[in-house]
This record gives C-alpha cells, sequence and structure tokens, in this order.
C-alpha cells in the first residue's frame, strides 16, 4: 500500500497560509511572501521550504548513517542555496548544499558514504529535486 501524506493549508491574510501536518495538526509553519508582491515577509516562502526539505531529509540520513558508524557528532548544520531561472515559473536550476561537521574523529570516508547514501538512495527529497536541478554538495569536519 503506497505511503500517503496529506497537509492543510489555511489562509491568515493577504498571501499568508498556516501549513499543517495531516500526522499531528500541532505542528504548523507560517508560509508568507516578500512585501513588494503583495505578502507580509513573516514566513517562510514556499520555495525555501523545498531548500529546507532537501537538507532535512539529507541530514537526517546522514546522521542517522553516522550515529550507526560510532561517529561522535558534536555539532552539525547545513547551508543549502537554490538558484532560480529567471524567467517564470522560476524553477530552481541549481542547487549547493554544504554539510559542516564538528566532532571527535570523525572519518572522512564514513562522511562520505553517508552523503552518498543519502544522495543515491534514501533521500526521497533529493531525489525529485534532482530531476529538475543540478544539485552539488560539501562538507567541512572540524
Amino acid at each position: 500500500m503506497p505511503d500517503i501524506m496529506e497537509i492543510k493549508i489555511n489562509h491568515i491574510k493577504n498571501l499568508q497560509f498556516n501549513a499543517y501536518s495531516s500526522s499531528n495538526p500541532d505542528y504548523k509553519i507560517i508560509m508568507d511572501t516578500s512585501k513588494d508582491v503583495g505578502g507580509n515577509d513573516e514566513g517562510i516562502k514556499p520555495t525555501e521550504l523545498l531548500l529546507v526539505s532537501l537538507a532535512g531529509c539529507s541530514s537526517m540520513d546522514i546522521i542517522s548513517i553516522l550515529t550507526k558508524k560510532r561517529q561522535v557528532i558534536e555539532s552539525f548544520d547545513v547551508t543549502v542555496r537554490g538558484q532560480r531561472a529567471e524567467s517564470h515559473p522560476m524553477v530552481f536550476t541549481k542547487i549547493s548544499i554544504i554539510y559542516n561537521f564538528k566532532g571527535i574523529n570523525i572519518d572522512k570516508e564514513a562522511v562520505d558514504r553517508a552523503i552518498e547514501l543519502s544522495k543515491d538512495k534514501y533521500c526521497s527529497v533529493w531525489a525529485m529535486l534532482q530531476k529538475a536541478a543540478d544539485i552539488e554538495f560539501s562538507y567541512n569536519i572540524a
């Protein structure tokens, strides 16, 4: 049986909306856009949510894999940059991900493998977005 997800969107004002998770309606995200196109600039843009989804999906995979490999990660952050087409529908054409790891004796080969597994096998968001945009990644270990 296919996994079906559902979200609900409610209009707040102007171009601002709340998005709710079907799995837990207490979780919500405020979406909005810039004032110059009719929004209030009081929430995350829907296109930014695509980048959040990519960072979140791959990060969950990577940290899970590294934990199983007994890597000690003290801190971890990700920066994702998306370049969009100049004309509408202004899709992402290039996405760059930078993973930053800090920990004790982190094995570079373990990090390489964790990122590759996320990219090639586990992260559904990566699999979908790479059909539309070039995705490149790099990482730093401190």
